[in-house]
């Protein structure tokens, strides 16, 4: 293998992966990781669950490295600001530019923000360890009044652990009619929904927000049909936006993320590839349309491919005939239940069906659902306990066997 430099521009997950996946291809030379937190690398899906709750501990995050990635250099708490693909140049905020042979793309993403006026204090997120932090602090105090802005993933777990946690008032509010509703389908989001509110978790739906009330802090917020709720903390989980600003000039498309091909090159470049959350890449084991998968699975999945795809380039080496296509696969832990996912269940949104479990009338009985597009399954979501999440796996062969589908 050629003698040259690597650098990753971010240091989370998927960066750490790139790293590790680059090794074990065969890469020798030097790799330097660049991250904006402070932090290694550490485990994120805890955040909004065990670690909010208070049943992990913070440090038991961070992810142990393989020995093979020893010798890399991190440079954390630095921000990659820029980036010349054609001169293999990147810029830091503090103004240093790195030049490097490949660069991995693996800057992630960002909370998106509520844009409307009110008060700053009293609003968070939970995307990193010090967000968490600081949201614990709030959700341990007596008597909190806590409004979740937004009933999707992070959402509905973050409102979950409140209620576990004894918060006064637990209210989600969104303006879609059903807790997450666009990745699971109304049958699956109905019987969601019925179990939040069966264990206090209050639902505003169909309404946004307008405002934010009170002087130094938040005191309530005020909802689009002008209603106003009390809150003493409010979380906003209204989705993430791809950290790509740096790569723009250099005539990319960044309109969700960065568009890469079937072997996650960017823009067509054999020296340029991108790994997680902040790539948009086209899976032939559904079609060729380009998404972002933002699930926990993504960045180990991406990085294996991309390293090959990267190596092979700097090694005039011939690609890797296979193309990636991925078996997407999420999970979500909410109160004492577990939703978990297999394949690309929105994409057969208009075709669900109960494959096994009880009626629709008990919100409590375990089910598995299946999403089909053109008569075929193309993803299975179980939702219940032990036994239900078994019967989603068992479905997983098939969904690996999917050929192709066109549009």
């Amino acid at each position: 293998m050629a003698i040259g430099e690597i650098v990753v521009a971010g240091a989370s997950l998927g960066g750490l992966r790139a790293a590790e996946q680059l090794r074990a291809a065969g890469w020798t030379g030097g790799i330097t990781l660049v991250g904006e937190e402070p932090h290694p690398p550490y485990n994120r899906p805890p955040l909004s669950k065990e670690v909010l709750a208070g049943k992990a501990a913070f440090d038991s995050l961070a992810f142990k490295p393989r020995a093979s990635v020893a010798d890399v250099t991190w440079r954390l708490g630095e921000r990659v600001v820029s980036a010349r693909l054609a001169e293999r140049v990147i810029t830091l905020d503090g103004g240093e530019e790195l030049p490097f042979d490949g660069l991995v793309a693996a800057t992630g993403t960002r909370a998106r923000r509520l844009t409307c006026p009110g008060p700053a204090v009293g609003r968070h997120t939970v995307r990193t360890i010090d967000d968490a932090r600081a949201l614990r602090g709030v959700l341990t105090t007596p008597g909190v009044r806590v409004v979740v802005v937004g009933a999707g993933f992070i959402g509905c777990e973050v409102a979950a652990t409140a209620v576990g946690l004894g918060a006064a008032e637990v209210t989600v509010v969104d303006p879609l009619p059903l807790p997450m509703v666009g990745p699971l389908g109304a049958l699956l989001a109905e019987r969601l929904l019925r179990r939040h509110e069966r264990r206090g978790v209050r639902f505003v739906l169909g309404v946004g927000v307008a405002a934010l009330e009170g002087g130094d802090r938040v005191t309530g917020v005020v909802l689009t049909d002008g209603s106003v709720i009390a809150a003493d903390a409010v979380v906003e989980s209204i989705g993430s936006l791809p950290n790509t600003e740096w790569l723009a000039g250099n005539g990319l498309d960044l309109a969700d993320g960065v568009l890469t091909d079937d072997r996650l090159r960017v823009g067509g470049l054999g020296h340029a590839v991108a790994v997680g959350d902040v790539a948009r890449f086209p899976n032939a084991r559904y079609d060729g349309v380009a998404r972002r998968v933002e699930h926990w699975s993504m960045p180990a999945d991406t990085a294996k491919h991309a390293a090959r795809t990267l190596l092979a380039h700097l090694a005039g080496t011939p690609l890797d005939p296979a193309p990636f296509t991925p078996l997407p696969t999420f999970w979500s832990d909410q109160h004492d239940f577990r939703l978990q996912s297999f394949g690309a269940p929105a994409l057969g949104k208009d075709d669900v069906r109960v494959l096994d479990g009880g009626p629709e009338t008990d919100p409590e009985a375990d089910v598995v659902v299946g999403y089909h597009r053109d008569g075929r399954l193309v993803g299975v979501v179980a939702l219940g306990g032990p036994k239900a999440a078994a019967g989603a796996a068992r479905h997983r062969a098939a969904l690996l066997e999917l050929p192709a589908l066109t549009v």
